[in-house]
């Protein structure tokens, strides 16, 4: 069996080698299972700003509440933002499973809210939820 870097000489020799070899490499890449594949707080923040930024912030609240310390908090009780009725009245507590369904269905975690996106990859919320991990409550400093 050739090796590896052996392939790798081989494609990369000419311009259409070389974009067959990355085009494998990718989709190898890809093929890893998500739950072999570690959570990235990285590509989570990435994500955070390119999906979520657009209505909420870490730090202030915009059409959907700021996310500090979000990881342990009461759901619906983030400080100065309206919540609709049915999130305000929830008794459900913001933890990394409650995080990853609402994420993938808002509408079944909490039937009646008011957020119409969801992340359709499993990846995709896992690493959203590792950097929403990250972020410390300003009054502790402390992780959640």
């Amino acid at each position: 069996m050739a090796s590896a870097q052996a392939i790798a000489m081989t494609y990369a020799t000419t311009p259409l080698g070389a974009v067959v070899w990355l085009a494998a490499a990718t989709a190898a890449l890809w093929a890893v299972p998500v739950h072999v594949a570690a959570q990235s707080v990285e590509r989570g923040k990435m994500l955070y700003e390119a999906r979520c930024g657009a209505c909420h912030s870490v730090d202030a609240n915009r059409i959907g509440p700021a996310h500090r310390g979000v990881l342990g908090r009461k759901a619906g009780s983030a400080p100065g933002f309206a919540y609709s009725r049915a999130l305000a009245g929830s008794k459900l507590v913001w933890t990394r499973d409650n995080l990853l369904a609402w994420l993938k269905d808002p509408e079944s975690v909490i039937p009646g809210q008011g957020m119409n996106y969801s992340l359709g990859e499993a990846s995709e919320r896992e690493d959203v939820v590792a950097y929403l991990a990250t972020l410390t409550s300003p009054r502790t400093g402390a992780a959640r």
